[in-house]
């Protein structure tokens, strides 16, 4: 009986510390400002695909020329993506249809973007999707920058 008991309370102590640091995380990506709930799906096809498989929910932060992307549910202490603003191309603009409602946040829109040739979809707010292109668009002079 106290053998039980005993797992039991470890089990429980394990339990707590964990989203106790999951928390902390979180925190820590979004002390120093500039985040935004953002899903991601990466090296999409041309064609829109609308089975709402592949997407991933996370929070991306501004870090300077970059948008780093870390995954909500990860322990992980570095970004999982990071995209760089002179290679991002915003290809379109378009709304969630079929399944995608259910995989996304209810207010989302996806755009569709091309990184260093590789084709992603980012699932954002609309006013956070006016400030990732009002930071795409600030892009220091000589910087070829591409907003559709």
């Amino acid at each position: 009986m106290v053998l039980a008991l005993s797992v039991c309370g470890a089990a429980v102590a394990v339990v707590v510390v964990g989203l106790f640091v999951f928390g902390l995380r979180r925190r820590l990506i979004q002390r120093s400002g500039g985040t935004f709930d953002c899903s991601l799906r990466w090296n999409v096809p041309e064609e829109p695909d609308t089975s709402g498989k592949g997407w991933s929910y996370g929070v991306a932060r501004y870090n300077g020329d970059r948008v780093e992307w870390y995954r909500v549910f990860s322990y992980a202490p570095r970004p999982r993506r990071t995209l760089e603003r002179s290679a991002i191309e915003v290809a379109g603009r378009r709304d969630p249809e079929g399944e995608e409602e259910l995989a996304l946040l209810s207010d989302a829109v996806i755009i569709t973007c091309v990184h260093q040739k590789t084709r992603l979809e980012l699932a954002m707010s609309d006013d956070a999707l006016t400030g990732f292109l009002a930071w795409l668009e600030a892009a220091p002079p000589g910087q070829r920058v591409n907003v559709a």
